[in-house]
């Protein structure tokens, strides 16, 4: 009984790596609507210059939020993600600069599982 990992099939490859890069857009692009919702409330509430950018920012970070569910999702069981894993995934979008790292983290750990070597978590 052998204890090597092999790569995926390609098909296998072929529908992570889309679901891969679906990921990591809406890590961004969550992870920058965040920063603009709190530099936001920095302006409203630390600054008291009234109206801000959070009254638009705040609804668009939840879609971009929700998006972000999905995608974590929709790669966590492709790639066979334990939900621990995925749960933590989900809360970076909450956490300012967090999600940046959490995709880091999983961009490395997605391609060193599709290039066959153990996974670091």
């Amino acid at each position: 009984m052998s204890t090597e990992r092999t790569a995926p099939a390609p098909q296998v490859t072929s529908r992570i790596r889309p679901a891969l890069t679906r990921y990591r857009v809406m890590a961004w692009v969550t992870g920058i609507g965040l920063l603009f919702v709190v530099a936001g409330m920095v302006q409203e509430y630390a600054l008291d210059r009234g109206d801000s950018i959070t009254r638009v920012m705040g609804p668009v970070h939840g879609l971009f939020y929700v998006l972000l569910l999905i995608t974590t999702f929709d790669l966590g069981t492709r790639v066979r993600w334990p939900w621990s894993r995925m749960l933590l995934t989900a809360l970076a979008g909450t956490v300012p600069f967090l999600s940046f790292y959490a995709e880091r983290k999983n961009h490395r750990a997605v391609e060193e599982q599709l290039a066959g070597r153990p996974a670091a978590s």
